[in-house]
């Protein structure tokens, strides 16, 4: 088997690359070849035995998507993205990236006239207010930020060209990923971990939003497990509504902050400061809270039953299980 990912140098594609690599089969095939493209050059796994490409590729230049899908992977994990606040500060990049990138990506699939899987990581941006108590899986698409709508766009291209018979896709629809490691990026849902992430680490955490926000998350481990699980869905088993939107644990910022409590103590839980930023509370404020997401549930795809559990699951994956 021959797998391409996009976004491969992300935090969820190394993850990804590192769960195949160490499972070494995906749908019951023995993975043979890994292509690797980012807008950095991803770092090829030393462990994998099989041939590796990996290069720094921009998906919306000319070219570039063509020559991605030229050795006809197999599956496709489309991760490539500019995050949710980028997005909202450059309008240009954000649609050039996401959108423009994507489309490249469909086309060249049309162009090379085979049928592969093709595995998109959408979000939550894609609902916008005002929203039921629970999101459920036929909410209507109203997004409120140049991201969310990017990313909605390419939930229909995917459908149609799914519709056709170009690919099979299969848009999963990711709750906040919660707790990132590393440094933060620019999403505007970055707080959501550094108030976890820098804590644990022994640092200072700015909280820009009030304690009563409530929003759903999944950790990088249940994100890495949505991927797979998704690209071993049959057609038939999926149906004509291929975009999911994926479980989760809902739980306000408050909650968060009282599970660091329990899992960590009081000290660790004392490193969060606030400080209200207006452009956050108001990205943040559009997004969904909820998700119902009993038809990926009745699918199969499992998350966190608790946000302790997600603070766990980081301790455990990058702390090596000891907290500062």
């Amino acid at each position: 088997m021959h797998i391409l990912m996009t976004g491969a140098a992300g935090m969820i594609g190394r993850k990804l690359t590192a769960r195949l690599v160490k499972d070494g089969r995906l749908n019951g095939r023995t993975i043979e070849r890994l292509t690797l493209i980012d807008v950095v050059t991803p770092e090829a796994p030393a462990s994998f035995p099989g041939k590796t490409d990996v290069s720094a590729s921009d998906l919306s230049a000319p070219g570039v998507a063509a020559k991605a899908v030229s050795g006809k992977p197999d599956v496709i994990f489309h991760l490539a993205g500019v995050v949710s606040g980028e997005a909202e500060t450059d309008f240009e990049k954000g649609y050039r990236v996401n959108l423009d990138g994507t489309r490249m990506l469909l086309e060249a699939v049309r162009a090379a006239n085979y049928k592969p899987k093709v595995i998109f990581t959408s979000s939550i941006a894609v609902f916008g207010a005002p929203f039921p108590r629970s999101i459920p899986d036929d909410f209507h698409l109203t997004p409120l930020t140049s991201y969310g709508t990017q990313k909605a766009i390419c939930e229909l291209l995917l459908a149609d060209y799914s519709r056709r018979g170009i690919l099979e896709g299969v848009g999963i629809r990711l709750p906040t990923i919660c707790v990132r490691p590393g440094k933060p990026n620019k999403a505007a849902s970055g707080f959501f971990s550094g108030i976890i992430r820098e804590p644990l680490a022994g640092q200072e955490a700015l909280l820009p939003v009030a304690d009563s926000i409530r929003h759903t998350h999944a950790s990088p481990r249940a994100a890495v497990g949505f991927l797979i699980h998704a690209a071993g869905l049959t057609t038939e088993r999926l149906g004509p509504r291929i975009n999911l939107s994926m479980p989760g644990v809902s739980c306000t910022v408050g909650e968060q902050i009282e599970a660091l409590r329990r899992v960590a103590g009081e000290k660790v839980a004392a490193r969060i400061r606030r400080a209200p930023d207006e452009l956050v509370q108001r990205i943040v404020a559009g997004w969904a809270e909820q998700l119902d997401a009993k038809r990926a549930r009745d699918l199969g795809f499992m998350a966190e039953a608790t946000f302790d559990d997600i603070i766990r699951a980081h301790i455990e994956d990058e702390l090596g299980g000891k907290v500062a």
